[in-house]
């Protein structure tokens, strides 16, 4: 026998290659490349000699792709626990585990191995998401908006920089483009921003102040001294901010460009009483909802309201 390696990165060197077996390991990490990869790899499973089989390993992730593959009939389940593994593993490292995770939705799907399709009472749910999905093209963008939640990270450490290319499309509709976050140095999200400006013909970038005040401003115009800048303050609670964003999604009034499993993620572990996914803050889910909110929720009452005064008997 003999064995070929492939990255799910490039899912066109999987377009012609022929095997009888296959072995997918962190599906649930392939992105928004995914199921290219996975289309590509199957229609080479295809030789004869014995019936075609694929073994796929992954962290259970709520993934298109992931929840495809659990509900065929073809399909085998096995589910393994960290604890399955106890003895291959350190004790005191186990134990550091479950004091941090323990009772956490992100410690049923690391270390129990369940696929958590919803948090109860998340803002949004599978099937909102879901509904994102896009058919056809993208329209005309009519306005775009690149999202910024600064972390205050040095680039080595700390929460990533939320980074999101929002527009609303000449069908009235709002629209996820890309999801640039990372945890990069203040030069280095200053440059991603303005990269991302240029890329997608943005006509300006909403970033919050509270992480920084005046420097997230600096920093940004050092990239690009002439970058349009709007900075708005956190006053209310996140979740407080995302819920009229998650109700445009409800209403399905929203549409992202491709997946975005990290963006979704964060999605569905925020609720009314706050964040409940993995890491401090969702940082990525910020950046979206101050984007959307820009270009959906400007004139949140919708509204023209006039005040006249007027003189006594006019």
């Amino acid at each position: 026998s003999m064995g070929f390696c492939y990255s799910a990165e490039e899912p066109e060197r999987l377009r012609g290659p022929e095997h009888h077996r296959a072995w997918c390991d962190e599906i649930g990490a392939w992105g928004k490349k995914a199921q290219p990869a996975w289309d590509n790899l199957m229609m080479g499973l295809r030789l004869p000699e014995h019936q075609p089989q694929i073994v796929v390993t992954t962290t259970p992730r709520a993934t298109p792709l992931i929840r495809e593959l659990k509900k065929a009939a073809t399909t085998k389940l096995t589910i393994g626990k960290t604890d399955d593994n106890i003895a291959n593993l350190a004790p005191s490292v186990v134990a550091k585990w479950r004091n941090k995770y323990g009772n956490t939705r992100l410690g049923r799907q690391e270390l129990d191995g369940e696929l958590l399709e919803d948090t109860p009472g998340a803002l949004w749910t599978r099937a909102m998401i879901d509904a994102t999905q896009m058919d056809g093209p993208l329209p005309a963008m009519r306005r775009v908006v690149i999202g910024v939640d600064p972390s205050g990270s040095n680039g080595q450490s700390g929460d990533v920089i939320g980074i999101v290319a929002a527009g609303i499309g000449s069908d009235g509709r709002g629209y996820i483009l890309e999801d640039g976050s990372e945890l990069l140095s203040p030069e280095g999200w200053a440059r991603k921003v303005v990269q991302m400006y240029g890329r997608h013909r943005a006509d300006r970038v909403v970033a919050e102040r509270n992480f920084g005040g005046d420097m997230v401003a600096a920093t940004l115009r050092s990239a690009a001294p002439n970058l349009p800048i709007t900075l708005v303050t956190a006053s209310r609670g996140k979740a407080v901010r995302a819920e009229p964003v998650s109700a445009l999604y409800e209403q399905g009034k929203v549409s992202h460009a491709e997946p975005f499993p990290d963006l979704e993620d964060q999605m569905q572990a925020m609720t009314p009483g706050g964040y409940t996914g993995p890491g401090r803050s969702p940082d990525r889910l910020d950046a979206a909802v101050w984007a959307l909110t820009e270009l959906m929720l400007g004139d949140e009452d919708g509204f023209d309201i006039r005040i006249f005064l007027l003189a006594n008997g006019a």
